[in-house]
């Protein structure tokens, strides 16, 4: 797909789920049947979790640390380092990208989650630290689907990525203790070290950048960007969702007790992301058309605020809080709840690129 125009030929928007291949379509059903494994195992096999940490280094399960980094490689590893040189100059789409990823949708995510889980602390924290790890992941997907700019998606991945590592501590300082003191909230429930922070985003996040970065100048090089983007590419991208289930069929076979005396704990956490992505991805797309940018880059800016990084939030929670943690078990939720959204999102972005931009609604998806 052309990064600036809508592909010409390509039916309706009823094709654009038809366009994803097979395991992301479905997603949302991989999904369900892993938490359904998970508390399968849980009732089966009251040994897993001291099996899991037989195999351990620095309190993190082996097994585990090897899906959570199956999760970020292959998207890393996908982005197109080479072509975001050009984009910097959009300053108004820079900006408004740091403003909403960075300000905006921690500051909602804190608000929703003290809103909705006020007496649930690790629940509450989870989605917190679910605000803070902005979206590298499947938001190219999305991005993709709703004729957004490939170039620019990769470019605010990319810079995603890097506040992350770079930051993404002393956020989780300031929204986990020292904004709740602030505001007279209990901080005594909140228990973590920014060191650990720091230490999971280094493994989780900066490991697999410098793989994925890695693993595309050197493919470039040898082999043409045309069979790294159409035959590397595809062939390692099933690897980050197996990666994902994997980790989530262990976080539920360790979590199946809590979850079966306590089922309502999955619409706890599904209502306030719920508020989350739909505010973000409205008030971004306003703002991105208020400022006077494209649609292509518009619906780029507006993707990138409303997902998030459930991968990195999943992977700093076992680290910080431990595999049984809620905190653990909200990253896990989230992906069940973000994917069906943001599918919606596409079809309703394709809309209002006919009524919004009216110069480019003779494409369809």
């Amino acid at each position: 797909m052309a990064a600036d125009q809508a592909p010409p030929n390509s039916g309706t928007e009823s094709a654009v789920v038809g366009r994803l291949s097979t395991l992301d379509r479905f997603l949302p059903v991989w999904i369900g049947l892993a938490m359904g494994l998970g508390l399968l195992l849980s009732q089966t096999i009251p040994s897993l979790q001291a099996t899991l940490d037989a195999v351990s280094m620095d309190g993190t399960s082996l097994p585990i640390a090897v899906g959570l980094l199956a999760m970020m490689y292959p998207v890393l590893a996908r982005v197109k380092y080479e072509e975001m040189g050009h984009l910097t100059g959009d300053r108004r789409m820079l900006w408004l990208s740091l403003v909403l990823n960075w300000i905006v949708g921690p500051a909602l995510m804190f608000t929703l989650a003290w809103i909705f889980l006020a007496d649930e602390p690790a629940f509450r924290t989870g989605l917190i630290v679910i605000g803070l790890a902005r979206c590298i992941a499947m938001v190219l997907i999305w991005n993709d689907l709703a004729c957004g700019s490939r170039e620019a998606g990769a470019l605010l991945v990319a810079i995603n990525s890097v506040f992350q590592i770079l930051g993404y501590a002393l956020l989780g300082t300031f929204y986990l203790a020292i904004l709740p003191g602030w505001l007279g909230l209990d901080t005594q429930d909140v228990a973590f070290s920014t060191l650990a922070i720091t230490k999971a985003v280094v493994i989780f996040l900066g490991i697999p950048l410098v793989a994925g970065y890695l693993t595309r100048r050197i493919g470039v090089a040898r082999r043409g960007s045309d069979w790294y983007d159409n035959v590397f590419a595809p062939k390692i991208a099933p690897i980050a969702l197996w990666g994902l289930l994997f980790t989530i069929v262990v976080l539920f076979s360790l979590q199946g007790s809590a979850l079966l005396n306590n089922p309502v704990i999955v619409l706890q956490i599904a209502v306030p992301l719920l508020c989350y992505f739909f505010i973000m991805w409205f008030v971004s797309m306003l703002l991105a058309k208020a400022l006077g940018l494209s649609y292509e880059r518009s619906a780029t800016v507006a993707f990138t605020a409303a997902g998030n990084n459930f991968e990195l939030a999943i992977a700093v929670s076992i680290g910080v809080w431990g595999v049984t943690s809620g905190q653990a078990l909200t990253g896990a939720v989230g992906p069940l709840i973000e994917v069906p959204v943001l599918v919606a999102l596409v079809y309703v972005s394709l809309r209002l690129r006919r009524r919004w931009w009216p110069s480019v609604s003779g494409a369809k998806v």
